[in-house]
């Protein structure tokens, strides 16, 4: 009986460390190349790439770009709208920037060069937590 508890105890904590082993890589976040093969580039639809697309808190969104051409500015939706370049939340230059969305809800993101936001180098995205 005393060999069957310890079985039934390790089997026990054997099922628990395979769950939170399961857990942990479950929390990780999928990267999202931002544009695909085209990148984040003037002419990629970036509405029709979202479609389809399930964005979640960790996930991370890779922008990859010539930096000699774009930058990505986080912004609210107001500077989203307007395409405004003064008040933006984060600015990445590298041209293979990732971030990790670490919030639920809405994320914004323009091009801050010239009038590439005007001319749809934006991204907005809803993200679940």
């Amino acid at each position: 009986m005393l060999r069957l508890r310890r079985r039934v105890s390790t089997m026990t904590i054997l099922s628990i460390i395979f769950s939170l082993f399961s857990l942990m890589l479950k929390s990780e976040g999928a990267n999202h190349i931002v544009g695909d093969s085209s990148g984040w580039e003037l002419l990629t639809n970036f509405t029709n790439w979202t479609q389809g697309r399930e964005f979640h808190v960790g996930d991370v969104l890779v922008f990859n770009y010539n930096k000699d051409q774009h930058n990505v500015m986080q912004v609210n939706s107001t500077a989203y709208s307007d395409c405004g370049r003064d008040n933006y939340i984060s600015i990445f230059t590298k041209g293979n920037d990732s971030v990790i969305i670490s919030e639920a809800g809405e994320h914004w993101f323009i091009c801050g060069v010239n009038n590439h936001c005007e001319n749809g180098q934006k991204l907005s995205i809803d993200v679940a937590p």
